[in-house]
């Protein structure tokens, strides 16, 4: 049975690590939560609009990696709001999604790159600067995991499961630009993903098995020495 703050379209308020990292940038766990819930709220609001109108729910009628990057636009404006006037939300197409706006910000501003289930964050370019990456699943009415493409049809909304806040170089990003390609990718390299801490992750939510040493990991930021 899924947990109450899945169905709730809460974050799980004992998820919640290294605080310092955000600190670093000017945020907390609360505003972290709060921009979290606040794009919950919104795509919900729209899908609840488009489903009564006879139009299934925004992550069917988009592409997967148009829907990702409306939940990173729309949290990088939630943040902006939640940051007590840190950060402003820079313009579409534009880097990084938030700009400082207060000395205690990061000068280089915020990027935000979402990825589904276990997927590596990319982008674009490779540009050095503070991240913010969030990773996230497609559930079920009734707040169960889609992880497979046959699974998608029943799947209508986003829950994030894990958040990671970092300085990244150009050193943590793997360059394609293979021939043929629709551009060149850069995608966050494990290197890069450790170089992060991770800051929010849900355990129930974590995709796979939790048996693995990736999920003891996690485990391990919630013991007491």
């Amino acid at each position: 049975m899924p947990a109450k703050h899945i169905l709730d379209r809460d974050v799980c308020r004992a998820g919640f690590a290294n605080p310092e990292a955000l600190a670093a940038v000017g945020l907390s766990h609360d505003q972290l939560a709060d921009a979290v819930i606040g794009t919950y709220r919104l795509l919900d609001r729209v899908d609840a609009t488009l489903v009564s109108d006879g139009v299934d729910p925004l992550c069917q009628v988009v592409e997967l990696a148009n829907f990702s990057s409306m939940i990173g636009n729309i949290l990088g404006a939630e943040l902006a709001k939640s940051s007590n006037g840190y950060y402003v939300r820079n313009g579409p197409h534009k880097f990084p999604d938030l700009l400082p706006a207060h000395a205690s910000a990061a000068p280089s501003g915020i990027e935000i790159k979402m990825a589904l289930n276990r997927n590596q964050p990319k982008g674009h370019l490779a540009k050095e600067g503070h991240y913010l990456t969030c990773r996230y699943l497609l559930v079920d009415e009734v707040g169960l995991p889609c992880v497979d493409k046959v699974d998608r049809p029943r799947a209508n909304r986003p829950v994030v499961w894990e958040l990671r806040m970092g300085y990244l170089t150009d050193a943590h990003f793997n360059i394609s630009n293979t021939e043929g390609d629709s551009g060149k990718t850069a995608v966050i390299n494990a290197a890069g993903m450790e170089e992060m801490k991770v800051v929010y992750v849900d355990l129930e939510m974590v995709p796979g098995t939790q048996r693995g040493a990736r999920y003891r990991s996690y485990q391990a930021l919630f013991e007491t020495p």
